[in-house]
């Protein structure tokens, strides 16, 4: 039987880091407010020159570097990013045409949001199972701090930039067990960016928007049933379980999905307090630290696991 694998991960931030106690000189907040009430100390921001091509080369390149591979070995790229360059054509050509690699299907994710590398993994897995691909390079990339209301402090000081990378390829050793995505549209103004819907309206802000407080709640129950999908599809039990690599929105949800698979925060990749949140970003970044970190040993369970704007959102199972 045919899996697909980890070969390699690779990732990149800007330079530029905004701190709490910058932002405190832009909106009306503290570092202590934001600190305890999403656990973000700092954030990466794109600086001239960077955007979500630039960083999604560097981070795919390091992936590849980590995995053995060079561009040339790539059967497809998918790339997640609510923040492309341009809607068309998609990062993924534009990085395509980068690595010399014509040919190999490439295509950008948005509409899951910051589910989008999950859905992007599931996606490459399903090819590479199926035997029509061999390689897969998976990035998220993000410059969240292009959609952002610098004037709306329930918002701007949650996000970041940055991109991370995936190397998968097909194995005989089981590697992604099971990816799980899902979507509800009843939920379409609970997280939303509405480019064209202002266009048409010909307003020139366009913001993302937010409803924290009913995204909380609705990421706690939603998390805490798609755990319990993902054990009861593979027959594991929560102790099976060695390290949670999760989507980087809240400290408090975090802590939260941790103490709902009875794993200590020494098991959970967090870099939110560093980051922010990177949307589709933030999985595969929280993985490449705490693999580089020499935390993440092969053949250890991890589950992976986002939710996001739509809503959507998803879970991969994987042994590393």
């Amino acid at each position: 039987m045919k899996y697909s694998r980890i070969l390699g991960t690779g990732s990149f931030l800007p330079k530029k880091i905004l701190k709490n106690a910058d932002l405190e000189k832009i909106v009306d907040t503290t570092d202590a407010w934001i600190v305890e009430r999403t656990g973000i100390r700092q954030r990466h921001i794109v600086s001239e020159g960077e955007n979500a091509l630039t960083m999604a080369e560097s981070a795919g390149r390091q992936a590849l570097e980590a995995a053995g591979l060079m561009p040339k070995d790539v059967d497809m790229i998918i790339v997640a990013t609510t923040t492309p360059i341009k809607t068309f054509p998609s990062t993924a050509c534009y990085l395509q045409k980068s690595f010399g690699i014509g040919g190999c299907p490439a295509f950008d994710l948005n509409s899951a949001a910051c589910s989008g590398f999950i859905y992007g993994m599931s996606i490459a897995d399903q090819y590479i199972r199926q035997g029509t691909i061999k390689t897969a390079l998976v990035i998220g990339t993000e410059v969240m701090s292009a959609i952002l209301d610098w004037t709306d402090r329930s918002t701007c000081v949650l996000f970041g930039d940055g991109a991370g990378a995936v190397v998968l390829g097909a194995s005989d050793k089981p590697g992604i067990l099971s990816t799980h995505i899902h979507a509800d549209g009843s939920y379409e103004d609970v997280l939303s960016l509405p480019i064209m819907e202002r266009k048409m309206r010909s307003e020139e802000s366009i913001f993302l928007q937010m409803s924290g407080n009913r995204l909380f709640k609705l990421a706690v129950n939603i998390l805490g049933d798609l755990f319990e999908e993902t054990l009861a599809a593979n027959s594991l039990k929560k102790s099976d379980v060695d390290w949670l690599i999760p989507h980087q929105a809240n400290i408090r949800i975090i802590q939260g999905m941790a103490k709902k698979l009875d794993l200590p925060m020494d098991r959970v990749a967090v870099t939110l307090d560093e980051q922010g949140n990177t949307s589709a970003a933030s999985i595969p970044l929280a993985l490449d630290k705490v693999v580089r970190e020499g935390k993440v040993k092969r053949d250890q369970l991890l589950l992976l696991e986002s939710f996001g704007g739509g809503l959507t959102w998803g879970s991969a199972l994987v042994r590393f």
